[in-house]
């Protein structure tokens, strides 16, 4: 398996790895982004250059857009599907080697993970599952979040130096979306584990080490989902994992790339909101006293900081048909990157962009979800998390400080930390 895993990263990373190292090297914005030379991506100047050289300029191959309103539209627009290594644009021979050296593991970034499907496949994932994480299911879940926050912060109590990541941002969020899958909570451990080592495969141009530990891992995820889905099928529960594991429209592949999805996805995106959370509002004083003073301002801070530092910084999608939008012609099969940390900065929708403002009117509009057909499905969870477990922190603890520079997480589009190490002082 591992020469093949070397083939497909080649084809699906490497190369592309090479040309963008070569194009930062030349100065090209999109490549200096892309090799992770720039780590505060709204306010840099490399997406200024790219909007100084228009609302969707073409660089090193592709058309790009720190724009607002073509992002919102691009993401909306049933003539752009999503990017897979396997589209049709793709010259025939790569292809083939790529069907050659399919791993069969619920790589996030393959298809069937619905991230990377399209209509039908993508409706037809995303109806078993959505009801999780409805209005109504999200809702019931408050008294859990808020027990499973004080939990965790009395733990804290005991640790000299907690580390706001280790010890909080990541366990509430793995706690909360394994209970909603069904998952034991001894696995807890393992789950953060795969999803460390997983988290990368949503990038491209990774090192071979990194993918080759990500592949390793997604031969465990395998494992697991495949024996775990077995005895849901055999008798289901009022869960998720049950519609799964009992739906005959899906196979069994399918269905574990999507039991995988649902657990990544569901405490990645949490993890680094809430550390992202944590620095904003250590470093703007102002703005958590303001929090403090008028708790009824969590839910527009959570909105905020996703619109300010959201956890991704940009995503894609690949025309469908030659389109023509904003003066330029995108032909069929190219591919059209969308900074989405540029558009929650863009000063023609976000006024004083680079100002974090808790009570801003409009901050509920960023596209730190995405948006259109391809919306993350867990967004109201990682909402109600937010507001909970920011708010709670920050209540028993008004006076906290990081202990030292925050650890930023080596990956370049998901923006997160890897450590940041704390003084707890309550007020």
């Amino acid at each position: 398996m591992l020469t093949r895993a070397w083939i497909r990263w080649l084809l699906t990373h490497g190369l592309l790895r090479t040309y963008l190292r070569w194009a930062a090297r030349r100065g090209d914005p999109l490549g200096q982004i892309a090799v992770g030379q720039d780590r505060l991506l709204g306010s840099s100047p490399y997406i200024e250059e790219i909007r100084r050289r228009g609302r969707i300029p073409s660089m090193s191959g592709v058309h790009v857009t720190a724009d607002y309103e073509l992002c919102r539209l691009i993401l909306r627009d049933r003539r752009f599907g999503v990017v897979t290594p396997f589209h049709p644009a793709l010259p025939k021979p790569i292809r083939r080697a790529l069907d050659k050296t399919d791993l069969g593991l619920p790589n996030l970034g393959e298809p069937p993970s619905m991230l990377v499907t399209d209509p039908p496949d993508h409706t037809r994932y995303r109806r078993l599952v959505r009801h999780a994480f409805g209005p109504k299911a999200i809702a019931a879940l408050e008294g859990r979040v808020t027990e499973a926050t004080n939990d965790l912060l009395d733990r804290l109590e005991s640790k000299p130096r907690p580390d706001l990541i280790e010890d909080f941002s990541a366990q509430l969020p793995v706690t909360v979306i394994a209970e909603i899958l069904g998952l034991p909570a001894d696995m807890h451990p393992t789950l953060l584990k795969w999803g460390d080592t997983g988290a990368p495969l949503l990038e491209r141009g990774l090192s071979w080490t990194t993918y080759r530990h990500a592949i390793e891992d997604l031969v465990e995820v395998k494992q697991y989902f495949d024996h775990y889905l077995d005895e849901l099928a055999a008798e289901p529960n009022n869960d998720v994992l049950s519609m799964l594991a009992t739906d005959g429209e899906t196979t069994r592949r399918e269905q574990v790339a999507n039991a995988a999805l649902l657990l990544d996805a569901g405490f990645l995106t949490t993890v680094n909101m809430l550390g992202n959370g944590i620095v904003l509002l250590t470093g703007h004083p102002d703005q958590l006293e303001s929090l403090i003073a008028q708790p009824d301002l969590w839910p527009n801070a959570v909105e905020e900081i996703l619109r300010y530092d959201g956890p991704v910084r940009m995503t894609g999608r690949v025309a469908n048909c030659d389109v023509d939008i904003a003066g330029e012609r995108i032909e069929s099969g190219s591919l059209v990157l969308l900074s989405l940390a540029g558009a929650n900065n863009d000063p023609a929708v976000f006024p004083d962009p680079h100002q974090f403002d808790v009570t801003r009117d409009n901050a509920t509009e960023h596209l730190a979800f995405s948006s259109g057909i391809h919306g993350c499905l867990g967004a109201r969870l990682a909402r109600l998390e937010g507001a909970v477990a920011l708010r709670t922190l920050f209540e028993r603890y008004p006076n906290l400080s990081l202990d030292g520079p925050p650890v930023p997480h080596p990956l370049r589009n998901l923006h997160a930390y890897r450590s940041m190490p704390a003084k707890l002082l309550a007020g």
